[in-house]
């Protein structure tokens, strides 16, 4: 793990959340014009917000519970596919879980909290504010744990993807076929959840899940649905414009993954 927190940043100024950035993400592509950059002005050069507010070791202390817990989840995902994938013929390569506060770099660009957690395949590193899941739990009434697990586990999804060369396949064939490229986001997108389901099929396995665990990932897989997101905004429904997948298509492959443990049932692109 590697702890950015305070290299650049405080825990004030402007901050756009994740709900923000994906409502005006969908308003940018109705009026075809940027609105999100003017929210993220506070980036300096450095690609580090520039803030001030609460001392840093003040909002780190707050966070101490929810790194604690982010970082021993990591490593149990991990733990998992270092078991799992050399059965599906493939060596598994660690990843890190890098925590930042507003801003930092990663190989990808700009790692902006606005725009969530994300997996990075230019250096294989998974990147999050923790203060997503202060967004998980009150913007989109997704608490607990095991909502939190899933989100980490999601992103070590794309990085399997990753090391099975899927992610790679994907990229060329949306830029061979840039009007699929939403579609395929989609696929790469739910397969990602389908994994993170197998993760919780070995953790239910190992005695690792309370009652009601499961509800609390599948009602975080239901919170991000890209329906769910555009009726948030205030918007019709468009599913050609997804690039998640809907409330029901993340819970349904995220419950595949968690029933069988299997990467064979996580096909998404062969349905």
């Amino acid at each position: 793990m590697e702890d950015r927190r305070g290299q650049g940043g405080g825990g004030g100024g402007l901050k756009l959340g994740l709900g923000g950035i994906l409502v005006l993400g969908v308003l940018s592509l109705i009026f075809k014009t940027d609105l999100v950059s003017p929210f993220l002005g506070n980036v300096g050069g450095s690609g580090r917000a520039v803030s001030s507010g609460a001392p840093d070791e003040a909002r780190k202390a707050r966070e101490e519970t929810i790194s604690q817990f982010a970082t021993a989840v990591f490593k149990d995902v991990q733990d998992t596919w270092a078991r799992v994938l050399p059965e599906e013929g493939a060596r598994y390569v660690r990843s890190k879980l890098v925590l930042f506060w507003d801003a930092t770099e990663s190989a990808c660009g700009a790692a902006e909290s606005a725009t969530g957690p994300f997996y990075c395949p230019g250096d294989q590193k998974v990147y999050i504010d923790l203060g997503f899941y202060d967004e998980l739990k009150q913007r989109f009434a997704a608490p607990g744990d095991f909502a939190q697990a899933y989100v980490l586990a999601h992103e070590v999804g794309h990085h399997v993807q990753d090391l099975l060369g899927t992610e790679r396949k994907v990229r060329q064939l949306q830029k061979a076929n840039p009007e699929q490229a939403n579609e395929l986001s989609v696929r790469m997108e739910l397969q990602a959840d389908c994994y993170a389901g197998v993760w919780g099929f070995h953790a239910g396995k190992n005695g690792m899940l309370d009652a009601g665990d499961v509800e609390e990932g599948l009602n975080a897989a239901s919170a991000i649905g890209d329906d769910r997101i555009q009726k948030m905004a205030g918007r019709s429904v468009q599913p050609e414009s997804f690039t998640h997948g809907s409330s029901a298509q993340r819970v349904g492959w995220f419950k595949r993954g968690f029933a069988s443990g299997k990467v064979s049932d996580c096909n998404t692109f062969a349905r």
